[in-house]
């Protein structure tokens, strides 16, 4: 158990304290105290996502997302939501192919509510037929109202089947109906007993709390969990992408095609990852980026342009793609975009441009840490996914430290024609009378 606080540039955002320490049972916490308004987040990470499912069951990491909300041996089944409601809460959770996370923000008078509310999803979580058939239908819905029939809805599912080969970041973290619906009750017991423990987990308490009253109820509610046992996971090491990958798409729900072109990235973790990300920003994030100025405003060929850098823990995807207007074709769209691309391969950006990418990325920084529920996450994410929980303060130093050479080097490293995926992705064609 050790004390460890974080600081940061004066004058840019306020330095997040934070203790961190492992509970016996290998469950870490980590507590943030902020005094400044009565409110408390109490929130759980687990290390379970979609990339930690099996071939032919996928879609688990969301389903259990769903699923632990049901009801508790203490929790009256359906009554979750209404308990943080009538005690002045709100709750929620989401997933991503790295991982879970479940929170709630009460008046810090409720602290202790939070806290067991946690502890019963860990220790005491209902698994039954009847919660599972339930939100087997709710999985279902989400899936055709946000994929099956939603324009575009498809266009990440399609992107990474063909980035990649033999990572799970090749399914959708919302996985297969045709799974879940396959799956029996003892499959999702058995997931439950793999993942859902203490040595799995993080727990971070942010707000107006006392620490050592906080820790004595954390100790009461989490400490007598039994530690599971260790998880065995696999890793998965793609082969590089050297020949253009060609691959179409037809979605019903659409009339104007797409083009996404979809590069392979290293991990989160690496200083790269955070180098593309500059790259993405300067291309289009926003009405002034080259890409935004370039198509939609000067050239009027393009609805819409984008380009963005999907951070995960093992692999990145790096894409870039835009909507035509009018008479340009997907292949217009996609030559101008390659020329913003060569350009930034072959001259460095200008340090005006480098100047304000720093300006974006330092106002992006102090915004993150502008909430309770926003430090929770942070801190949790940073804990489990970067190793590295002080990056909450320290990450603006490396996107400080970025180099307009830096910029150039990844962008001719990664965003070679020869290395991507170019998805075509167009309307369903309608059969003649």
């Amino acid at each position: 158990m050790g004390l460890t606080l974080g600081f940061i540039g004066v004058g840019t955002a306020q330095e997040v304290a934070f203790e961190e320490y492992d509970l016996d049972n290998g469950m870490h916490v980590i507590l943030h105290q902020d005094n400044g308004a009565p409110v408390v987040t109490t929130s759980v990470m687990y290390h379970v996502g979609g990339k930690d499912e099996e071939t032919n069951k996928t879609g688990f990491a969301h389903f259990f997302e769903h699923l632990l909300f049901e009801g508790t041996k203490n929790i009256e089944r359906g009554k979750w939501f209404e308990i943080v409601a009538s005690n002045g809460g709100r709750n929620n959770a989401n997933t991503t192919m790295d991982r879970t996370y479940y929170y709630e923000t009460f008046p810090s008078n409720n602290l202790e509510l939070g806290l067991w509310l946690e502890s019963e999803r860990l220790l005491h979580p209902v698994i039954n037929q009847i919660g599972v058939d339930t939100q087997k239908e709710v999985v279902q819905e989400e899936k055709r109202l946000r994929v099956d029939n939603s324009p575009y809805g498809r266009v990440f599912e399609q992107m990474s089947k063909n980035l990649f080969v033999k990572h799970p970041y090749r399914w959708q973290t919302i996985g297969s109906l045709d799974h879940l619906a396959s799956a029996t009750l003892e499959d999702f017991q058995r997931f439950n007993k793999i993942y859902y423990v203490p040595n799995n987990a993080v727990l971070v308490v942010a707000g107006d709390i006392d620490i050592p009253t906080t820790k004595k109820m954390i100790q009461d509610y989490f400490g007598p969990i039994p530690k599971g046992a260790a998880i065995e996971r696999n890793t998965y090491v793609e082969d590089p992408i050297t020949e253009t990958i060609k691959a179409e798409f037809r979605d019903p729900n659409i009339q104007i095609p797409l083009i996404l072109l979809g590069y392979r990235t290293p991990a989160q973790t690496e200083r790269d990852a955070y180098i593309l990300e500059m790259v993405s920003t300067y291309l289009s994030d926003g009405k002034s980026s080259k890409l935004y100025k370039k198509l939609v405003d000067e050239k009027k060929m393009a609805l819409q342009v984008f380009a963005f850098n999907v951070t995960q823990e093992d692999y990145g995807s790096y894409l870039l793609g835009g909507l035509p207007v009018g008479s340009t074709s997907i292949q217009d769209i996609k030559k101008e975009i390659d020329e913003e691309i060569v350009k930034l391969q072959s001259e460095l950006i200008t340090e005006k441009d480098h100047q304000k990418l720093l300006n974006k990325f330092e106002n992006n920084f102090v915004n993150s840490n502008s909430n309770i529920e926003g430090i929770a996450s942070s801190l949790a994410s940073n804990y489990m996914l970067y190793d590295d929980t002080d990056l909450i303060n320290s990450v603006i130093e490396i996107y400080r430290s970025i180099t307009r050479e830096e910029i150039k080097q990844a962008a001719i490293k990664y965003l070679q024609p020869n290395q991507r995926v170019e998805l075509e992705y167009l309307p369903e064609q309608k059969e003649a009378n």
